[in-house]
């Protein structure tokens, strides 16, 4: 095991010590700026909805729980769908140890996301057999389906050919280079009355912080994420049944 996953027991050296007056000054200092950020973040979840759309014109079946599924089903009767990129390449035996950090927040969810008119889902390539399997080891209860057949991934730029592995690849926006088939990401569809889809949203890298509550947890702490000066910023994580104490 990386050393690093350990240093969350040491201490914090030469942190300020002051009175509480000089603290609550310094706090609503900082509360002036958090004001901010919230109004700031408002604004840009406007900008967000405000985006224009893409209709969706291409038929896409997943394998899921009930069959084979199209997009527009996987809405469940509602009109907002988020579709969580989950990483697990059909050659893997299990899912991406981040993916699944992040999915260890999903489970409770899906009820209030349900009563906003939302529905959620997990969609990966691997075969729907490894996802089940996965899915019952790791105690999870969200839906989960299989693009194995389709080229969803591929179209939403969350999964990679060998062929294009062998260039620079387009993932959040633009051109980079990886060694990695898949790499994680969320999109948004909308469906309108006469059942036409659109495509109204992506996010890929860090811009799916925001759908991990432990990390905006940790953000909270005095060693916030604590990553810094790890071989790669989330080597401490492991599966929820993988941790050694």
């Amino acid at each position: 095991m990386n050393t690093k996953t350990l240093e969350g027991r040491k201490s914090i050296p030469d942190h300020p010590i002051v009175s509480q007056a000089e603290w609550l000054e310094a706090r609503k200092g900082l509360l002036t700026k958090e004001k901010e950020f919230t109004r700031l973040r408002d604004r840009l979840s406007q900008e967000r909805r405000e985006l224009p759309w893409v209709k969706v014109e291409k038929e896409y079946a997943f394998d899921g729980p009930k069959g084979k599924e199209p997009l527009a089903d996987l809405f469940e009767g509602r009109s907002q769908l988020v579709v969580y990129h989950f990483m697990f390449d059909p050659s893997w035996q299990e899912g991406c140890p981040s993916c699944s950090f992040w999915a260890d927040n999903f489970n409770g969810i899906g009820v209030h996301l349900n009563h906003r008119d939302v529905t959620m889902v997990a969609i990966s390539r691997a075969p729907l057999e490894k996802l089940e399997a996965f899915k019952k080891r790791m105690g999870w209860s969200f839906k989960w389906l299989s693009s194995f057949n389709n080229d969803f991934n591929c179209d939403y730029h969350v999964s990679f050919t060998e062929e294009a592995l062998q260039k620079e690849v387009y993932y959040n926006y633009g051109s980079r280079k990886t060694d990695s088939p898949e790499l994680p990401g969320t999109s948004v569809f909308y469906k309108d009355e006469h059942g036409n889809v659109f495509h109204t949203y992506s996010s890929y890298s860090r811009g799916i912080d925001m759908l991990n509550t432990a990390y905006h947890y940790l953000d909270l702490v005095p060693k916030g994420r604590d990553e810094a000066g790890l071989e790669f910023t989330q080597a401490w994580v492991r599966y929820h049944d993988k941790y050694e104490n």
